[in-house]
C-alpha cells in the first residue's frame, strides 16, 4: 500500500474535486464517518457544512484540512466493506479517528484506490499537527495496516514499477474530458512536488519531458495581463494540442502564486546539489577529443542529466537548463557558474574542435615519414635540442606510431631490451 498526504486551506475545493469525480461516473462515496447522518442522506452542502463548523472553531489555522490516498496494488481486489475496514484503521492510527472524514473509492486508475477528505480541527478548536505527519505518523500505520491485512508491501521493485512517473500518451488523452485532467494531475502532483526549480523556464525544463507546458500567456495576453496560467498538452514535436487547463481548475490549484512560492523556496540550493551537476558536466567535458553540442547532451543523459538548449529563431545557442534527475534539481546554466551558461559551454565544446582542426592543419605541413627517419639516421649529429624536441612531438602524432618504424629499427630496439635481461 501506499499513502499520498496532502494538505489544503480549501476543504471546498478538496470535497468538490472528489463529488466531480463522482458526477463523472468514476468515483462513488462509500463511507461518511463521524456525521449525524447516514450516507444516503448527505448533500454535498451537508457533508461541507460538517467541516466548515469545524473549521469555523480555529480560523487561525492557515491549513485545515487533508485530502488523503490509499493505494493498493493491481493485484488487490478488495471489496468497499475491506476498504472502509483498511481507512478506518488508518484514520485510528494517525490521529483522525474521531475527526469527521469522507471515503471516496475511485475508478480511474490501474490500481485500486480510496481518497480521504477530513479536517484537523478538532471540537475543542484544538489542531492536529500536520507537520511531518507522513513520517511521524503515516508511515508507521502503514506497516502494521500492510501486515495487519496482507497487503502488498511498498518497498522493493513493485512500487517503483507502478508508481514510476512515465510521460502522458497522446493516444490516451481526451482533450477536454476527465482523462485530460487526470493525466495532467497524475505528473503536476510528483514533478512540482518532487523538484527544485526557481523559474518557469525551469519548470517546464521538466514538464516537457512529460508532454506538458505550462504557459503563463504572452506579454499582452489576457492570460498573462490577469496573472494566470494554463497546463497544456504537447504533441510528440513539443507543439500545444487540444483544450488548455486553466490551473484553477486542477484540485490543488497549482496556479502561478502557488508556483512562485516554490520559486522562492527553491532559490537557495544545497552546496553538494550543484556540485554533482558541475562535476559531471566537467567529466564528460574532459574527454580530449572533440564534442559537439549535440553528444555533449547524450553524454549527459548517461550521467542522469536531462539537458535543454534554449536557441533564438536564428538557431543561436543563448542558454543551458540542466535537469538532474538524481537530485531532482533543475539548474540554469549560469547559476552553475560561468562557465556552464550556454555561451561557455559552447565555446568550451568549440576550442576542442578548433584545437582539433589547428593540429590537423599543423600536421599536413609534416615532411613524410621518410623525411623524418632520414633526419634521425643522418643529421643526429647536427640535431639541435629544438630539433628533437620537434621531431618527438612529430613522432608522438597518432601518424608517427612504432607501426611506421623500419624493421632494422625494431629490431635493433628489442635486441637492446634482451640484452639487457641476459646482462642481469
Amino acid at each position: 500500500m501506499v499513502t499520498i498526504i496532502k494538505t489544503s486551506h480549501s476543504i471546498h475545493s478538496i470535497l468538490n474535486y472528489n463529488e466531480n469525480k463522482v458526477k463523472a461516473g468514476v468515483a462513488q462515496c462509500i463511507s461518511a464517518v463521524n456525521y449525524p447522518l447516514e450516507l444516503e442522506k448527505l448533500n454535498f452542502t451537508l457533508k461541507l457544512n460538517r467541516f466548515l463548523k469545524l473549521a469555523e472553531l480555529n480560523e487561525n489555522a492557515k491549513r485545515n484540512s487533508v485530502h488523503i490516498s490509499l493505494n493498493f496494488d493491481p493485484s488487490e481486489n478488495h471489496s468497499k466493506e475491506r476498504l472502509m475496514a483498511i481507512t478506518d484503521t488508518y484514520m485510528e492510527k494517525i490521529g483522525f479517528g474521531k475527526q469527521p472524514y469522507l471515503v471516496y473509492q475511485h475508478h480511474d486508475a490501474g490500481h485500486p484506490h480510496v481518497h480521504v477528505v477530513s479536517i484537523n480541527i478538532e471540537r475543542d478548536g484544538k489542531r492536529i499537527d500536520l507537520h511531518h505527519l507522513g513520517i511521524r505518523k503515516s508511515e508507521p500505520a502503514r506497516k502494521e495496516i500492510e501486515e495487519l491485512f496482507g497487503l502488498v508491501k511498498a518497498e522493493g521493485r513493485k512500487k517503483k514499477e507502478e508508481f514510476n512517473l512515465k510521460p502522458i500518451s497522446m493516444g490516451k488523452v481526451q482533450y477536454g474530458k476527465i482523462e485530460s485532467k487526470k493525466a495532467l494531475t497524475n505528473v503536476l502532483n510528483q514533478v512540482l512536488n518532487e523538484y527544485k526549480y526557481s523559474s518557469l523556464p525551469e519548470l517546464n525544463a521538466v514538464l516537457k519531458q512529460y508532454n506538458i507546458l505550462a504557459d503563463s500567456g504572452s506579454e499582452n495576453s489576457k492570460i498573462f495581463l490577469a496573472n494566470g496560467l494554463v497546463y497544456r498538452i504537447l504533441n510528440e514535436q513539443g507543439k500545444p494540442i487540444g483544450v488548455p487547463i486553466k490551473a484553477s481548475d486542477l484540485y490543488f490549484k497549482p496556479t502561478l502564486k502557488f508556483l512562485e512560492g516554490k520559486f522562492k523556496g527553491n532559490e537557495i540550493r544545497k552546496v553538494s546539489e550543484k556540485t554533482r551537476a558541475k562535476n559531471a558536466i566537467d567529466k564528460v567535458l574532459l574527454k580530449d577529443r572533440e564534442i559537439s553540442i549535440k553528444e555533449l547532451a547524450k553524454l549527459l543523459e548517461k550521467e542522469g542529466i536531462h539537458t535543454v538548449f534554449r536557441k533564438s529563431v536564428e538557431g543561436q545557442l543563448y542558454g543551458i537548463t540542466y535537469v538532474d534527475h538524481t537530485t531532482k534539481n533543475v539548474f540554469n546554466g549560469s547559476s552553475l557558474g560561468k562557465q556552464y551558461s550556454g555561451k561557455a559551454i559552447e565555446e568550451r565544446c568549440g576550442l576542442k574542435i578548433a584545437d582539433e582542426e589547428k593540429r590537423n592543419q599543423m600536421y599536413k605541413k609534416l615532411p613524410p615519414k621518410e623525411s623524418l627517419i632520414d633526419i634521425l639516421q643522418h643529421q643526429k649529429d647536427t640535431l639541435t635540442i629544438q630539433d628533437l624536441v620537434k621531431v618527438l612531438d612529430m613522432l608522438l602524432h597518432t601518424e608517427y606510431s612504432s607501426d611506421y618504424l623500419p624493421y632494422q629499427l625494431k629490431n635493433k630496439k628489442r635486441g637492446k631490451r634482451r640484452k639487457g635481461l641476459s646482462n642481469k
